[in-house]
This record gives C-alpha cells, sequence and structure tokens, in this order.
C-alpha cells in the first residue's frame, strides 16, 4: 500500500512540472488574475479610500517589478499605524 501512495503522491506532484504548456499557463494565469482582483476588491471593502489606492498601487509595482517587498511595507506601515 505505501509504495501506491507514494507513487501516485510523487505522480500527482510531478504534473504540474510535466505540463508547462500553453493550458496550464492558461489556467495557471486565468486563477492569479481571479485572486488578484478578489484581493484587490477586499483591499477596497476593508480600507478607506486613499490607503486602498495605495496598497492597490503597491501591489501592482511588486509584480511589476517582482519586488514582493513593496507590497509588504505598505501593510507594515497600516498596521504600524494602528499601534
Amino acid at each position: 500500500m505505501k509504495k501506491k501512495t507514494r507513487g501516485i503522491l510523487q505522480e500527482l506532484s510531478s504534473v504540474g512540472r510535466k505540463n508547462h504548456n500553453e493550458e496550464w499557463l492558461s489556467t495557471t494565469g486565468q486563477n492569479i488574475i481571479e485572486s488578484s482582483i478578489n484581493l484587490l476588491s477586499k483591499i477596497h471593502e476593508i480600507y478607506d479610500e486613499d490607503t486602498a489606492i495605495d496598497l492597490e498601487r503597491r501591489f501592482i509595482n511588486s509584480i511589476r517589478s517582482a519586488n514582493p517587498k513593496k507590497y509588504k511595507v505598505g501593510i507594515d506601515k497600516i498596521v504600524e499605524s494602528k499601534k
């Protein structure tokens, strides 16, 4: 039983590595975009307009520059200001 389980788990973990084709890229891209839209909507629900716009700008710039720290700095500023 363990050999079958291990084989299945290995197969499942390798699926993503084997299928780096257009369909995988399309599906993954759509999922990321939908998640980003949901995140930005939630940001606008939770924060005031100025803060939400700042976080949205930081989020987009973080993606553009491939630097997630830019977004984290914005979140950290908000947390710090609430203390």
